[in-house]
């Protein structure tokens, strides 16, 4: 639109010193005419008047301009909290209707913002201001005529609206009009279930404490409980039958859970619903708390002293979840002398303290080159063999002590043992790197040691040489490596077995200090021995079949370990929701079969082969977008109020939208009315020309000046 300004200017045809000059002079001779009343004084006053007037070059300017644009942003909020219900749809419609009018309304430009979902690693809620920032940046200075925001009022940094919405051109901060359309028909309630504390450990065998507040927000609404009302609390723990308790509404109260394995577990917590609430979706949430021994307690007991006793000290003392107690046998019954008892520095070993009143006090139980020679009765040795049975862990390292009658082997604890050395060629002496067997490529005990070859490959370990081991010529359970038989073929060398609850190993030599003294290169003698004491244990991360889940980025990663070749490759998965579907997995290597799904839905998965089960909880992505999930105007009034814009509900039905009409109005006049927002005129435009007329021109000035100085001539000739 082109528009006409005219204007008056001057352009002295002089230099303004010397124009002020002539003036000065030319009242001069008007003074001393007029005091001396010469004739023809008030015609020379004229012509002084014209002169001046045409000397100082007044002129007529004609200016041409255009307005710009008016412009006005329309933000629309696609955070996690507009999912609810039927928001969004509700945005869509209300967006498209002021697009519309816009676009009949001459000089409008309503530009669109969309405000994303926050980044579900960092949260921070609907950041509606900081988006509407960015944009303003975008808008020439002057011509912002407005903000028309489309959200359920769950805004997360109104405390920026001051320095994102500037005044425009100068103008007071009603000049930029805030519209707040929310997608509702009026303030709405929620409930939600907040997790005050909750420990991230607790210790198997006691109780975990959760602090939970149930609390309900909005304006009372029928049917909504009053103060002091009590809601159902319901807990599931890792898909058992749940527990409800009955917990006051507005008050922090703690449950109490008994942690009873190891590991990872989840505890998914709802709140029963409020009548009239908006949603459900933040009336549940997951707790995840990993359940820990109180400290491991090992015994070691060395039959000699000998190189490797070192090794396991240095081992079990490193690992401040152990409590080693620890024996070395140096004066066996069979070596006794004439030495008083009084005179010796060695206490006695503690047989009866240790093998008959506090030995279910200990998780595992080490004989590291252990020979018997009397030292244990077989009363105590049974013990030992029952403590395995009851679910304790026992790990023998075996030397030529171990060959020939009387060893441990004949003893009640060689019922519980995987292999039997026999008295005849019982001890190979030669030089031999330990083979991992294909089973001990896939078992976590041996997988993925450094050097090893993995599952599919074929080749020996890269590891230094051992040069004594014993022959076994029978054996069961599980054989991860082996070592010459001394006729040309393997024997079982490393052997793991359960027996009834509890767990059995057995490394065939007494050699595996070479590594630790880096023999031929060494080898992982540390991570080994710490693998086999912590399977021993009953280390979940060590079982051989393992079934494992979690979520990521909305993506359900799945991971099974099996040390069976023919393992089924799907697994089945079960939503929050109930619903079921399959998994396929596929082969990762060493035992290993990994796959993924999508799991978008918050709550607690359920991933099962049939045997084993494995649970997943995925959280929302932006907690603080689900705390409060009411549309509301509390939050966006007051800078509604202070930039002279208005609140407008929306409605609750996409097909029945109550739309306000869109209008332009003058710069600081109100910007709302019943039915109808507006945005207000910047008057920002363009000056496309401009035309300058002399208002004295030559021609008519001068024939003027002549006449006027005739007639002051005249006149004084006739006085």
């Amino acid at each position: 639109m082109l528009s006409h300004v005219a204007s008056v200017g001057f352009a002295p045809l002089l230099p303004t010193p010397l124009l002020i000059t002539l003036a000065i002079l030319c009242v001069l001779a008007l003074g001393i005419g007029f005091a001396l009343r010469a004739g023809g004084t008030a015609w020379r006053l004229a012509g002084f008047a014209l002169l001046l007037g045409w000397l100082a070059g007044p002129h007529l300017v004609r200016a041409t301009w255009q307005a710009l644009p008016e412009t006005g942003l329309l933000v629309l909020d696609q955070t996690a909290s507009m999912s609810v219900a039927q928001r969004r749809q509700l945005a869509q419609a209300a967006a498209t209707r002021l697009r519309e009018e816009a676009g009949h309304i001459p000089g409008l430009t309503l530009r669109t913002v969309v405000v994303p979902p926050g980044n579900p690693a960092t949260g921070g809620g609907t950041r509606l201001f900081a988006a509407i920032g960015r944009a303003i940046s975008d808008v020439p200075a002057g011509q912002l005529a407005g903000v028309i925001a489309v959200t359920d009022g769950q805004v997360h940094d109104v405390a920026q609206a001051a320095q994102d919405l500037p005044p425009a051109s100068g103008a007071t901060a009603a000049a930029v009009p805030f519209q707040a359309l929310i997608v509702a028909s009026g303030e709405q309630t929620d409930r939600r279930l907040r997790v005050l504390s909750a420990p991230p450990y607790a210790i198997i065998g006691h109780d975990a404490t959760i602090r939970v507040q149930i609390e309900d927000l909005g304006p009372p609404t029928a049917g909504q409980p009053d103060a002091g009302a009590h809601a159902t609390l319901t807990l599931r723990r890792d898909g058992e039958t749940p527990i409800t308790h009955e917990v006051q509404v507005g008050v922090a109260q703690d449950i109490t859970l008994p942690v009873t394995h190891p590991g990872p577990m989840l505890v998914q917590l709802t709140a029963s619903t409020l009548p009239g609430e908006v949603s459900t979706l933040n009336n549940q949430t997951v707790v995840q708390i990993n359940g820990v021994r109180d400290r491991l307690r090992v015994l070691l007991v060395s039959g000699a002293p000998n190189q490797g006793e070192r090794v396991w000290r240095r081992l079990l003392k490193a690992d401040p979840a152990v409590d080693l107690v620890h024996f070395t046998i140096l004066r066996p019954p069979d070596k006794d002398d004439t030495t008083p008892l009084n005179e010796l520095a060695l206490i006695a070993f503690p047989t009866r303290e240790l093998f008959q009143e506090k030995i279910d006090s200990f998780d595992l139980i080490i004989l590291d080159g252990f020979e018997n020679r009397g030292i244990l009765p077989l009363a105590y040795l049974q013990n030992i063999a029952d403590f395995v049975r009851g679910g304790g862990g026992l790990l023998l390292t075996a030397g030529p002590e171990f060959i020939g009658r009387g060893s441990l082997q004949d003893t009640p604890l060689g019922d519980i043992l995987p292999v039997h050395v026999p008295e005849e060629g019982g001890l190979v002496q030669q030089r031999y790197r330990p083979a991992p067997t294909t089973l001990g490529r896939r078992h976590p005990v041996t997988a993925d040691l450094p050097q090893i070859p993995a599952a599919d490959a074929s080749g020996e370990a890269g590891w230094g040489p051992w040069y004594r081991a014993l022959r076994s010529d029978q054996s069961h359970g599980e054989v991860l490596l082996t070592s010459p038989d001394g006729a040309g073929g393997q024997s079982p060398l490393l052997v793991l077995d359960h027996v009834d609850r509890g767990r059995v190993a057995v490394l065939l030599s007494d050699q595996i200090w070479l590594w630790s003294r880096g023999e031929g290169g060494g080898g992982p003698q540390a991570e080994l021995l710490r693998r086999i004491a912590h399977w021993l244990m009953k280390e979940p991360d060590l079982e051989e079949e393992q079934l494992r889940a979690r979520i990521e980025q909305g993506r359900l990663l799945v991971t099974r370990r099996s040390i069976d070749a023919q393992a089924a490759h799907d697994v089945q998965v079960v939503a929050p929701d109930g619903d079921r579907g399959s998994l396929q997995l596929a082969s990762a290597g060493g035992g290993l079969l990994r796959g993924s799904g999508k799991a978008e839905a918050p709550g607690i998965w359920e991933v099962t082969d049939g045997t084993r089960h494995a649970y997943a909880a995925a959280l929302p992505g932006d907690p603080e977008e689900i705390a409060d999930l009411r549309a509301t105007a509390t939050r966006l009034a007051p800078v509604a109020a202070r930039t002279g814009g208005g609140i407008a509900w929306l409605g609750d039905d996409p097909a029945q939208t109550v739309i306000p009409q869109l209008r332009l109005v003058q710069r600081g006049a109100n910007a709302h009315g019943d039915g109808w927002i507006g945005l207000a005129r910047t008057g920002a435009h363009v000056v496309t020309g401009t035309r300058t007329d002399p208002l004295l021109p030559a021609w008519l000035v001068l024939p003027v000046l002549l006449a006027l100085l005739f007639a002051a001539w005249r006149r004084e000739g006739r006085t």
